[in-house]
């Protein structure tokens, strides 16, 4: 059932504080019931054509499919216009989705999860980020969609799936810690979940998608028990690792070879875990 959060990091070099970038993380585990999993399933996707990303959690099988459909239909220019806000982008989306889940097969309704659960972060030309969410329930059979406040600090946004409370649990602790206010907080809160996360629909690798103020979605590589990750599924045995940015559990700027944290990154202890 999924571990997915969307972060923001805010810089406060500015006048005043303002989001620099925006982040959506999930595990990578697909269940079957009690009957099987499958750690490499794709949670998170991204634009390569526009400031856009996109997670899910609840049901597998729709959003896997129609996410990829939507990404590339928005890559190839055919969704949105070039000067449109964030929210015209998200009602474009809805739209779209909402118009294939109509053709969705009833025969097959009935092993649709209880909930549908999708984030969408975005930026303008203005360099103004945004994070909404849709959502389909199964006990009404509609779609709505949710929104939250940026704090005036990095912080967590959406927290979503059936790891959803032992994650804030622990947040409890991270938002007292040294850490409070950033964005390696909440990172750092989403690997110790996971790691000992006892919610046995959660697990496998992080992945890890994100905006930053200029260019589209970023997909970052994880340094996860000492093996390399790429949306979820691990490519040890591939070759020009250093084509994609690294991060290891703390959040930290690692070499993809080394697997090691690069001399010029900054540390990102984790106070929690010493």
């Amino acid at each position: 059932m999924t571990l997915i959060a969307s972060f923001i990091g805010v810089d406060g070099k500015f006048p005043k504080p303002k989001p620099a970038s925006i982040y959506i993380v999930s595990d990578s585990r697909i269940t079957w019931g009690d009957k099987a999993k499958f750690e490499y399933g794709r949670k998170v996707f991204g634009c390569k054509n526009s400031p856009d990303i996109f997670g899910y959690c609840g049901d597998v099988l729709f959003p896997s499919i129609v996410l990829n459909q939507i990404v590339d239909i928005a890559d190839q220019g055919l969704l949105f216009e070039p000067n449109w806000t964030c929210k015209q982008k998200f009602q474009a989306v809805v739209n779209k989705l909402i118009q294939i889940f109509n053709n969705y097969p009833k025969e097959v309704q009935s092993i649709t999860a209880d909930t549908l659960q999708i984030i969408h972060g975005s930026r303008d030309e203005n360099q103004n980020f945004f994070c909404q969410k849709m959502e389909w329930w199964k006990s009404t059979n509609k779609w709505t969609s949710g929104t939250v406040e940026f704090s005036d600090h990095s912080d967590k946004l959406f927290v979503l799936g059936s790891g959803r409370n032992e994650f804030l649990e622990k947040f409890k602790k991270y938002a007292e810690s040294e850490n409070q206010k950033t964005s390696r907080a909440v990172f750092h809160c989403f690997t110790d979940t996971l790691s000992n996360i006892t919610d046995k629909y959660c697990g496998g690798a992080p992945q890890l998608v994100g905006l930053y103020r200029i260019n589209n979605a970023k997909f970052f590589g994880i340094i996860h028990d000492n093996k390399r990750y790429l949306h979820g599924v691990q490519v040890d045995d591939l070759i020009n690792f250093n084509n994609v940015e690294w991060r290891n559990e703390l959040f930290e700027v690692c070499d993809g070879i080394t697997m090691k944290r690069k001399k010029d990154a900054q540390r990102q202890p984790n106070p929690l875990l010493h």
